[in-house]
């Protein structure tokens, strides 16, 4: 059986653009009709033209043998929740995992001699840096990575074992920022070529090799995508989607989901060019981005793909979902397009549906928190300042009156004061169930008890967390 590709290579003329646009796939009645496809303008952007779908084709054939393809598995779970027939993109499947060795590869490869003599450098506090180590000890590219202090012990380690004797991994600066400017400077004095995380025509044209496997892993089980659902960080794979999607497969819709927390994309195409958010939350961190690419977003702006956000806590419901129910350890970003489709109908019941997974590195220290901001977005945990009377009995009273027969504290912060009629405690009560909630409310206002609710935008609410 031929793949995608080989067909795109061998059909001939008259027949290309049935292949192409998937006429000859098992579709729904409601597929349009296939017009000619014209090859399309190259757009330019700051002198440098944007990727096309022959772009990314090229890339799928350098990758080939390399990079390799990632699975497709069905989601019985998540098409029982939605009605829809998904399929999870399983790029945390890489050696690198996640898809960032797509882009990277893609760059380093297409490099000059000279150029790659010259080496090349990168910031990058996680799945970037996997990334380039990979494509540059495969290459054998010399390779300068600049890490923040913050990058834990356990990437620092990966990152270097990926990247082998030929990459240096240099350590240093509080922030991304500082990383960033240190490889620029790195950059300027040796002449090494610097590797963009995403805004860059040749990492797009990368990360857009997604989209080809897709349709050419769905043809082969007689499937036609409705959708094809993906993360949104810096804008580096929704734009390849969207590259190669829009020209050989128009039929498909390209969703677009950002943490809601780090909007970005969204916000450049509001303001109509990239801008720079005043704060965003570090959280889903493989996808928070404080601003879009330019060429990410003159792709992005061109096509105009539905953009949701998705509140971190829900990541977290699905980050839980996956590795429980379906033996997924996925990273926050991971999770976003999975979690999207609970809550948001990105196409008719029964249609064929691909979230794509994007990345599995997720450190094991990080579950408390998954589980702790799980909780908080399910309603079953909640947090409040009680002002006790400073008087024996007050906190035995709060427990037979206040707490419910199903209600837990899981956290009690309590400093007793001599000289003052009240002292306040941070308290932290779970549920049993949602509904639960009311109920405790109630029994708190008629125990007499000053009690304040400590919501998720309290700045005391980061204790917690």
């Amino acid at each position: 059986m031929t793949t995608f590709l080989e067909q795109v290579k061998i059909a001939p003329s008259g027949r290309r653009c049935a292949l192409l646009r998937g006429a000859a796939l098992t579709r729904p009645p409601s597929a349009p009709t296939c017009p000619a496809v014209a090859r399309r303008p190259r757009t330019r952007v700051q002198g440098v033209d944007l990727p096309t779908a022959s772009d990314v084709e090229h890339a799928a054939r350098t990758l080939r043998d390399v990079v390799g393809t990632s699975p497709l598995h069905p989601s019985p779970r998540l098409s029982a929740a939605t009605g829809l027939d998904v399929w999870l993109k399983r790029e945390d499947l890489h050696e690198v995992r996640s898809y960032k060795g797509r882009g990277a590869y893609n760059l380093v490869a297409g490099l000059s001699p000279e150029e790659r003599e010259r080496g090349v450098t990168c910031a990058s506090a996680g799945n970037h840096a996997q990334g380039v180590a990979f494509a540059c000890s495969r290459l054998g590219v010399r390779a300068t990575i600049f890490l923040p202090r913050t990058t834990p012990r356990q990437k620092r380690a990966r990152i270097a074992a990926l990247g082998g004797p030929l990459v240096e991994v240099v350590v240093d600066g509080d922030t991304y920022d500082d990383a960033d400017q240190q490889s620029r400077e790195l950059a300027r004095s040796t002449g090494a070529v610097v590797v963009p995380a995403f805004d860059d025509p040749r990492t797009i044209a990368g990360q857009g090799t997604v989209g080809l496997e897709v349709l050419d892993q769905l043809a082969a089980l007689g499937r036609t995508p409705t959708a094809v659902v993906a993360p949104v960080g810096g804008g580096g794979l929704l734009a390849g989607l969207l590259t190669v999607l829009s020209e050989r497969a128009p039929y498909v819709d390209v969703v677009g989901v950002e943490p809601a927390g780090a909007a970005s994309m969204a916000a450049a195409l509001a303001a109509g060019a990239p801008v720079e958010l005043g704060a965003v939350d570090s959280f889903v961190d493989g996808a928070a981005v404080r601003r879009v690419g330019d060429w990410t977003h003159a792709v992005v702006a061109a096509h105009r793909p539905p953009l949701l956000a998705v509140p971190e806590g829900l990541v977290c419901v699905e980050m839980l979902d996956l590795y429980q129910s379906d033996g997924i350890i996925a990273e926050p970003a991971g999770a976003l397009a999975s979690a999207a489709i609970r809550e948001h109908a990105v196409a008719a019941p029964g249609s064929t549906v691909v979230c794509v997974l994007s990345g599995g590195n997720n450190d094991v220290s990080r579950y408390a928190e998954v589980v702790e901001r799980a909780l908080v977005h399910e309603g079953l945990r909640h947090y409040f300042l009680v002002e006790f009377p400073q008087e024996p009995g007050a906190l035995r009273m709060f427990l037979d009156d206040v707490l419910g027969p199903d209600d837990d504290i899981v956290l009690f912060e309590y400093v007793k004061r001599s000289n003052r009629e009240t002292g306040p405690a941070l308290v932290g009560i779970e549920l049993q169930r949602p509904t639960d909630y009311a109920p405790l409310l109630e029994r708190m206002g008629a125990s007499g008890i000053r009690v304040q609710v400590v919501e998720p935008t309290s700045p005391l609410f980061r204790m917690v967390q």
